[in-house]
């Protein structure tokens, strides 16, 4: 006996709103108990309003109809095409088809930008040549794509797994890594590669930073602050500048030339406020902090406790 194709498809479809409509049984957002998902539930059309997620993620709606408005483009998604925001952002969307009937039904998965690196390494390592990733133009920031059962099914095993603790502890990781696997076989996968690269950069970045922060009082080097994120000294260098436009260690400086300036008005001395920012030479500090505020320190900061005094002054004048 033959299966009637579109039978098929049908059946799958309801499977997959049968297993978001689980989840969401409430009106609008119902966070799942897997970190980065959301399921969604609309008895009615919404006018555009402003939501955000905060990494890669994976936008499918198995019932209904949206549109996702970024600066002056609009996406628009349904149960035949799946939407990719490529890195954490804010963004307007619009419920276009939805009601008691036939609620719409969708969900959004955040995915670790480290996941989609480490499964695009390995089909790499597997079938290099057709999944060379080369850098092109301008990635989009979301991008749409048609479709297809191998992606759903790798999403319906997800979901399934999530019904229990035990499945969620051992199977739902594995079908993640499948559904980023559908993914990065897809025409669309230098796209979804470029973002999760860009994204790990700027969470580099935003880490060498708290860690500049933190090691203020003693010196760095740009191999010190690269070995703190896991990047070679010269990626670190060229992603830090290209992310913040300045080098690391013009960006250091500028931290503890601002810091030295709090230590100063706190009441520190000039020496102790160089050692505070790790300076072991008092004059090379010296130097440095005239040549960013345009005076030394000791007349920088007596002439703001001057004006401090006479403000004070004024006030108790009134």
């Amino acid at each position: 006996m033959t299966v009637d194709p579109q039978a098929k498809e049908s059946v799958r479809a309801a499977e997959l709103i049968a297993l978001i409509a689980h989840q969401a049984v409430n009106q609008g957002p119902t966070r799942s108990v897997w970190p980065g998902l959301t399921f969604y539930r609309f008895e009615q059309k919404i006018s555009p309003r402003w939501d955000e997620v905060g990494s890669v993620s994976l936008c499918m709606v198995a019932q209904g109809r949206k549109r996702v408005r970024i600066g002056s483009v609009n996406y628009f998604y349904d149960p035949f095409h799946y939407l990719v925001m490529t890195r954490g952002l804010r963004f307007q969307a619009e419920i276009l088809q939805a009601s008691p009937e036939n609620p719409f039904f969708s969900f959004v998965l955040q995915v670790q930008p480290d996941l989609v690196t480490e499964v695009h390494d390995t089909i790499n390592r597997l079938m290099p040549a057709p999944f060379c990733f080369e850098p092109a133009l301008p990635t989009p920031d979301m991008y749409v794509t048609a479709l297809d059962q191998p992606l759903v099914s790798a999403v319906q095993r997800f979901l399934m797994a999530l019904r229990s603790e035990a499945d969620r502890r051992v199977l739902a990781p594995m079908f993640l890594r499948e559904i980023v696997y559908r993914l990065l076989r897809s025409e669309q996968h230098a796209r979804l590669l470029d973002g999760a690269v860009r994204e790990i950069q700027g969470n580099a970045i935003t880490a060498a930073i708290a860690f500049m922060k933190l090691e203020l009082h003693r010196p760095l080097t740009v191999r010190d602050l690269a070995e703190a994120v896991s990047m070679s000294e010269s990626g670190f260098a060229h992603v830090f500048k290209a992310t913040t436009g300045e080098s690391p260690l013009q960006f250091l400086k500028q931290l503890r030339m601002e810091q030295a300036r709090k230590f100063l008005l706190s009441g520190s001395n000039v020496s102790e406020a160089a050692n505070s920012v790790g300076y072991a030479s008092l004059s090379h500090f010296i130097s440095e902090f005239k040549r960013y505020f345009g005076e030394p320190p000791k007349v920088y900061a007596q002439r703001l406790w001057d004006l401090q005094t006479a403000a004070i002054r004024d006030m108790s004048n009134i």
